[in-house]
C-alpha cells in the first residue's frame, strides 16, 4: 500500500499531503511510483496514439466522482491509466509527425521534478532568489546568441504567443510614446493615435500576431498581410509597398513582424531586407522565431542572419530546444522598452526596491505569478551542452530534406516547397480524377481515418483553399523508414476512400 495511503477523517493526516519537512519520505515514495510508471508507460509505447474519440472518452472521465478521493497514490494512478495515460498522445514516438511538440531531454524533466517541487514563483526576489539570477543569466545568454547587443534583456514567458503579445505592446506603446513626443506630430492625443498604428506581417505569419493585435484594441484589421514568394516568405518588394503606401494613406506601421520558422512551412523571411526596411521607416522590427530558434545553436546558424536587427525576439525552447512546456521567452534589444510593462504594487515590489537594486522579474512580465521554467534550460546546457541541441535539431531538418526527396519522387504526392527547417506540406493526388474537391475529400479522409487507427499522427493546412496534409519532424529517432511507412499508409487509406465512391455514369451515345 502507497505511504500516502490513509484515512483523511484525522485532520493531522490531511497535512501528510502537504510536501514539508517531515514528508519528504513520501514525497519520494509518491513521485518514484509515478515515475516508475511513467517510464515503463514510454518504453512500452507501442504507436502514438489509441485512436480513442473524444465519444468514447468522455464517459470514463465524467463518471469520475470528484467528490469521494481515494486517498491512495496507487489507486490514483491506476485510476489516471484509464483516464488519461492509456489514451494519452505521445509525442516521444517516431510517428508522431503532426504539430510542433518535441520530445523532451531528461536533464529538462530533472529540472522540471525539481522546479515544480521547490514551486518558486519568478515574480519577486523574496520569492526565487537564485531562480531570479539564473533565469537573467539565461536571458543574457539567449540575447548573446541572437546578438542584440548589451542593452538586451527579456523574460520567459508561457509560450510564443503570450511572447508575440508582450512584442506588440511594447511595439505599440513606444510607437505611441515617440509619435505623441514629437513636435510636429499631429497627434495630440492617444486616441488620435491607436486608428493609425498598423501591423505588417507575412501572410504566412502565425495567427497570434492577428490575436494580438485584436487584446491590443488595435483590431484584426490593424494587421497587413504581406503576400509571400513561391518559397512561402515574405516578399521584401511587397513590404516596401505596403510600407509606402501606409506613409502616403497617414497610416503608421508600428510593427513589421518577420518569422524564422513558419508553422506551415518552416520557411524563414529575408531577415536582412526587412530590417533594412524597418529601419528606413522607424518600424519595429519583431522576429517571431519560435521555431526557428533551434538554429541558434546549429550548425545552419546562418540562416538566422538579420536577426540581430531585431528590437525583439520570439525564442520557444519548447520546441526546438527540445524542452518540457511551457518554455519560451520574450528578448528585446533595448531593455528600457521593457517598462511599458512595469506597474508597482505596494505589496509585491514597491518603487522603493527599483533604487534599491533588488531584481524583479514582474518589472519587465505581463504575468505575476510565474513558474521557474528557466531551470530546466539551465540544467540542459550544463548536463548537456548546446552544441548537443543544436546537433539534435539539425538531425530533423535533414531527415526533413531526405523526406523532400521521398514525396518528390513518389508519383502518389505532390510537395508544396522544399523545407528550410523540419515540415513539410503535400498532399494524396488521386490517380483516376483531378477533381480538386475530390482530392479535398480524400485527403481530409486519409488523415482523419490515420489518427483515428492511431498508427501516426500527421497534421492538416489549407494553402491556396485546398486541404493539404503536414509532417512536423521534431524527433531525431524519425527514420526515414517510418516515414515512407507512414506515406503508403496514407495512400491505403486515400485509396481505400477512393475505391468506395460511386462511379460516374457512362454518357448515352
Amino acid at each position: 500500500m502507497s505511504l500516502l495511503a490513509h484515512s483523511a477523517e484525522d485532520p493531522a493526516d490531511n497535512r501528510a499531503y502537504l510536501l514539508t519537512n517531515g514528508t519528504a519520505r513520501r514525497y519520494h515514495s509518491a513521485v518514484t511510483e509515478s515515475v516508475t510508471r511513467i517510464s515503463a508507460k514510454i518504453a512500452g509505447t507501442a504507436q502514438p496514439f489509441t485512436g480513442i474519440t473524444a465519444d468514447g472518452l468522455t464517459p470514463t472521465v465524467s463518471g469520475i466522482d470528484l467528490d469521494s478521493p481515494l486517498h491512495d497514490v496507487a489507486a490514483a494512478l491506476d485510476e489516471l491509466e484509464e483516464v488519461y495515460l492509456r489514451d494519452a498522445v505521445y509525442f516521444h514516438h517516431p510517428r508522431y509527425l503532426a504539430h510542433l511538440n518535441c520530445p523532451v531531454v531528461i536533464p529538462a524533466l530533472v529540472g522540471e521534478a525539481v522546479l515544480s517541487a521547490v514551486n518558486s514563483s519568478l515574480d519577486t526576489w523574496d520569492q526565487s532568489a537564485g531562480g531570479t539570477l539564473i533565469e537573467r543569466r539565461l536571458i543574457d545568454w539567449t540575447a548573446e546568441r541572437i546578438g542584440l547587443g548589451e542593452a538586451a534583456d527579456g523574460v520567459f514567458t508561457s509560450g510564443g504567443s503570450q511572447s508575440n503579445l508582450q512584442a506588440m505592446l511594447l511595439a505599440r506603446d513606444e510607437v505611441c510614446r515617440r509619435e505623441l513626443s514629437r513636435e510636429d506630430s499631429p497627434a495630440a492625443r492617444l486616441t488620435d493615435v491607436l486608428p493609425r498604428l498598423r501591423i505588417l506581417t507575412s501572410e504566412c505569419s502565425h495567427f497570434s500576431i492577428r490575436k494580438s493585435a485584436t487584446l491590443l484594441g488595435l483590431g484584426a484589421d490593424a494587421v497587413i498581410a504581406v503576400p509571400s514568394d513561391d518559397t512561402k516568405r515574405m516578399r521584401p518588394d511587397a513590404l516596401a509597398a505596403e510600407l509606402a503606401r501606409c506613409r502616403r494613406d497617414g497610416l503608421i506601421p508600428m510593427a513589421v513582424v518577420a518569422t524564422a520558422g513558419t508553422t506551415d512551412f518552416g520557411s524563414i523571411d529575408p531577415l536582412p531586407e526587412i530590417a533594412g526596411l524597418c529601419a528606413g521607416y522607424g518600424a519595429w522590427m519583431h522576429v517571431d522565431a519560435a521555431y526557428g530558434c533551434g538554429l541558434l545553436v546549429s550548425r545552419r546558424r546562418a540562416l538566422l542572419t538579420g536577426i540581430e536587427r531585431a528590437d525583439s525576439v520570439t525564442v520557444d525552447y519548447h520546441k526546438s530546444f527540445f524542452q518540457p512546456v511551457s518554455s519560451s521567452a520574450i528578448l528585446v534589444r533595448d531593455r528600457a522598452t521593457l517598462r511599458h510593462v512595469t506597474y508597482h504594487a505596494d505589496y509585491l515590489n514597491p518603487r522603493r526596491m527599483v533604487e534599491q537594486r533588488i531584481p524583479n522579474q514582474v518589472d519587465k512580465s505581463i504575468q505575476t505569478t510565474r513558474r521557474f521554467d528557466a531551470l530546466k534550460l539551465w540544467l540542459t546546457l550544463r548536463i548537456m551542452g548546446a552544441p548537443a541541441l543544436g546537433e539534435l535539431f539539425d538531425e530533423v531538418i535533414d531527415r526533413a530534406a531526405d523526406a523532400w526527396k521521398l514525396l518528390h519522387d513518389d508519383p502518389r504526392f505532390e510537395v508544396v516547397v522544399e523545407p528550410r527547417l523540419s515540415t513539410l506540406v503535400f498532399r494524396y493526388v488521386p490517380s483516376t480524377d483531378q477533381d480538386p474537391e475530390l482530392s479535398d475529400r480524400v485527403n481530409l479522409h486519409a488523415r482523419e481515418a490515420l489518427f483515428a487507427s492511431g498508427a501516426a499522427i500527421v497534421a492538416g493546412t489549407v494553402v491556396d483553399g485546398r486541404h493539404y496534409l503536414k509532417f512536423t519532424l521534431l524527433n531525431p529517432e524519425t527514420t526515414l523508414e517510418d516515414i515512407a511507412t507512414v506515406l503508403d499508409l496514407i495512400a491505403e487509406h486515400a485509396g481505400s476512400y477512393l475505391a468506395e465512391q460511386p462511379r460516374p455514369a457512362l454518357s448515352a451515345r
